[in-house]
């Protein structure tokens, strides 16, 4: 049995919270929450710690806290010796107070408390101290379902800096996408079969072979069109930076 502190209640460790919950080999002893009230979406027979003194002895204490929080929360955790971890794609395991084993436990994927996903479906990086250590991180991402990857923490840091690429920067040009069709009456929906074939594509093949589009073939009749339709000049200025690296790439003038 492997017995975890979740150190947070955000994003990731709600997400983290309910993967665990039904497990019958891993057993969430304790969630520590700065906030006094409650955290919603918990059972009432949740035990909760509101004080750094009153954590419960575990094999690991997974911090689910922010980036700028890990050093301070780190030190504030007394217990000396014991396995702990974060849950950032950008932070050093060495933020971490040195009094611990330190360690990453970081889980590649974009979460909501307003979505479930299938937990068994998200990769977990992993970067420990020790090799006892790295084990029993890998047996955690084992009972998940997990896939899970030995990286460094450069190597942590470029997928997350890949991830922001391909998840953040993406989602934000839905965002574009859902206004205009917003402005234009026109469903967003009729848009969605795209927006999934655009990401089943990658399965067979690489982003370079799957571009599609004006920029590729060198239209610049049409790319000019889209341009006019724009009336928002910072639009205008993703639409020509993405045409022209677009067009750049494939040897193509605009």
């Amino acid at each position: 049995m492997i017995r975890v502190v979740l150190i947070g209640y955000g994003n990731v460790g709600f997400h983290l919270y309910h993967a665990i919950k039904p497990l019958n080999d891993v057993e969430i002893v304790q969630i520590y929450n700065r906030k006094s009230s409650f955290p919603k979406n918990l059972p009432k027979t949740t035990p909760i710690a509101n004080s750094f003194d009153k954590l419960e002895d575990a094999d690991v204490y997974i911090m689910t806290v922010s980036d700028d929080a890990i050093i301070s929360v780190s030190q504030k955790i007394q217990l000396k010796s014991k396995l702990v971890v974060h849950t950032s794609g950008n932070t050093s395991m060495h933020a971490i107070d040195k009094k611990h084993r330190r360690g990453v436990f970081y889980p590649l994927q974009t979460f909501s408390i307003q979505r479930q996903i299938n937990f068994s479906e998200v990769p977990i990086c992993i970067e420990t101290e020790n090799k006892e250590d790295e084990q029993l991180l890998q047996q955690l991402a084992e009972h998940l379902g997990c896939t899970t990857h030995k990286l460094s923490t450069d190597q942590r840091r470029s997928l997350h800096l890949a991830a922001v690429f391909v998840n953040n920067f993406t989602n934000h040009l839905y965002r574009i996408g859902h206004e205009l069709c917003e402005s234009n009456r026109v469903p967003f929906d009729i848009l969605k079969p795209l927006i999934k074939e655009t990401a089943s594509k990658l399965d067979d093949l690489t982003p370079f072979m799957a571009q599609t589009g004006p920029a590729k073939r060198g239209d610049s009749k049409t790319v000019n069109k889209h341009l006019e339709l724009l009336e928002n000049e910072k639009q205008k200025e993703v639409y020509t930076t993405f045409s022209q690296l677009i067009a750049n790439l494939y040897g193509k003038e605009l």
